[in-house]
């Protein structure tokens, strides 16, 4: 890897030393199969168990629905080559339920010899929700607009603030965002995500303290009732950035508990030893974790989703830091917010494995594609990841996830450094990376800025560097943007809105040749094909495919369109 994006996980010492602890215990993880039971399914339920001692019973307890007890049976016993030592498998079928039933157990297992009772995942809860887990049918063809609210126009003719640092505020305002929705809506983008936009002392709005206001300082509920309508008046959905892992200490429920042990809000927050240690977000002490675990706080988290899909009339929710929460607390959430709202999208920031983001299946409609994101990343702005392996990852990455599974992708965000200085500013490597990501499936995501050239002086991480905000500087208008590069991404944006076979066609590579730095594929759906060339090379290559010969200018690529009809 060449960047910090997994954070820990980065590193090879940190993932095998993870991955043998999870062997370790009883570990149950959610594990079922189908992942999403639907009323015809009994799902299986598989436990594996690694313990000193010998395990005479695995118990499932049911809690809802109703209560009752499933034994489970030991199926299958392997060797843990990075423990060491044996584990086995356990399992049960649970039994069907109608559509729409939330099922929540806990899993024990009890030693032979110990005498002691030993849980599953640390005593969690597990669920499930019966029935299709397909997203909303308009997010399959969303294209997303990424807007951090203080960094993209001020608005009302004002000027950026004056600053001295990228983590003070700008300026950006919904007034600004609002007096260029023709912008968006010309460039073709049919969704529109905003970055938190709750009260909160920094830049960046994951500090908030009120999860039922707006930032005075980028403006009121009338400017977001007239954002939203402009937006859907445009064709333009709308999704709001939400976090319930963690909230700002300045938050009224976590000083009052902070400041008494009988505060109703007292258990809302993980105590290490109060009142000054807290479990928080990597630590960071301005950050209270939730524990979501609190039926009030649930409550809470429920009624503040509500409020932004009803009164503000928001379209989907972008879930912050979801793997950070618990699976039940998603399943629960998933089922209140698909009531009150149907067609809401929900995907979720999870910067963990495939195998950890498909966890979240029947539970979000999907997470962030982070695999994807660093695969671009690798093979053309670093391009330390060769054509024929970048190529066999988006075959495993396909095959790996369900159909229905949805992963919106993108090249850069406001966490990470912008691509085209990853790309050592030149804008052909962005050109390129945006190609294939807006020919394959997923639902393209660009962050402000990126379609027109914005640049960071320093790396997020470099020499000098203030950090996160490197990546957040404010957008440029008028003269000051990439014209060519804007071009582009518009013919691109309007390219996938007018061939549907960019969505849901099937992909296949029909040439790749490593040496020469070139590849392309097809995307096929019926009489409909796409036909997409990549020239990574430094040089202009000829690619043959069916017979016909297509010129590549170094480090470009091409689309062609075709029907049989």
């Amino acid at each position: 890897m060449n960047e910090f994006i997994f954070g820990e996980l980065a590193s090879w010492e940190y993932r095998a030393r993870l991955l043998t602890e999870k062997r370790r215990g009883v570990s149950h993880r959610s594990k079922l199969d189908p992942y999403c039971p639907t009323p015809a399914d009994e799902p299986v339920l598989t436990v594996r168990v690694e313990l000193d001692s010998p395990v005479e019973r695995v118990i499932c307890t049911v809690l809802e629905p109703a209560e009752g007890e499933v034994e489970l049976e030991r199926v299958a016993t392997e060797w843990d080559l990075l423990n060491w030592t044996y584990f086995h498998h356990w399992q049960c079928r649970l039994p069907a339920q109608p559509e729409g039933t939330l099922v929540r157990y806990k899993i024990h297992a009890y030693p032979e010899m110990e005498g002691t009772v030993v849980p599953a995942d640390e005593d969690i809860y597990f669920s499930y929700l019966v029935g299709s887990p397909a997203p909303p049918e308009w997010s399959k063809e969303a294209i997303v607009y990424q807007i951090f609210p203080d960094r993209f126009h001020p608005g009302q003719d004002r000027a950026w603030n004056q600053v001295s640092r990228p983590d003070e505020i700008y300026g950006g305002t919904l007034r600004g965002i609002i007096e260029r929705l023709d912008y968006i809506a010309d460039l073709g983008f049919n969704c529109l995500w905003l970055n938190p936009i709750f009260p909160d002392s920094t830049h960046h709005g994951y500090h908030a303290t009120d999860y039922f206001s707006i930032n005075p300082r980028l403006g009121t509920m009338d400017d977001l009732h007239e954002l939203v309508a402009g937006a859907h008046d445009r064709g333009i959905r709308m999704v709001l950035d939400f976090v319930a892992n963690h909230w700002g200490r300045d938050h009224a429920t976590f000083l009052d508990a902070q400041a008494d042990q009988n505060s109703p809000y007292f258990d809302w927050y993980h105590w290490i030893e109060w009142p000054e240690k807290y479990e928080a977000y990597f630590g960071i002490p301005a950050l209270p974790k939730l524990n979501v675990n609190n039926r009030e706080l649930r409550t809470h988290l429920h009624e503040a989703a509500e409020f932004w899909l009803l009164e503000g009339n928001f379209d989907g929710l972008r879930l912050d830091h979801a793997q950070g929460v618990t699976l039940d607390f998603w399943t629960e959430f998933r089922k209140e917010v698909k009531a009150m709202k149907p067609d809401t999208w929900m995907f979720g920031e999870v910067t963990d494995s495939p195998a950890r983001q498909i966890d979240f299946s029947g539970r979000l409609d999907g997470c962030l594609d982070f695999m994807l994101n660093q695969a671009l990343r690798d093979v053309f702005a670093f391009e330390t990841l060769s054509l024929s392996r970048f190529n066999t990852f988006l075959d495993n990455h396909t095959a790996f996830f369900p159909a229905d599974f949805s992963r919106p992708a993108f090249l850069d965000n406001h966490d990470m450094d912008r691509f085209l200085h990853i790309g050592r500013n030149d804008p052909r490597k962005v050109k390129l990376a945006a190609l294939c990501l807006f020919t394959l499936s997923g639902p393209p995501i660009v962050y402000y800025g990126t379609e027109v050239g914005v640049r960071q002086e320093h790396s997020v991480k470099g020499p000098g560097s203030r950090g996160l905000p490197e990546a957040r500087q404010a957008m440029v208008w008028g003269e000051e943007q990439d014209h060519d590069l804007h071009g582009f991404f518009r013919r691109l944006i309007h390219l996938r809105r007018d061939h549907p076979v960019l969505v849901s066609g099937v992909r296949k590579t029909v040439h790749l040749d490593d040496r020469l730095g070139t590849l392309a594929y097809t995307r096929s759906s019926g009489t409909d094909q796409a036909l997409v060339l990549i020239n990574r090379s430094a040089e202009t290559r000829k690619i043959m495919v069916g017979g016909h010969s297509y010129d590549l200018p170094p480090c470009s690529g091409d689309v062609h369109i075709s029907s049989t009809v």
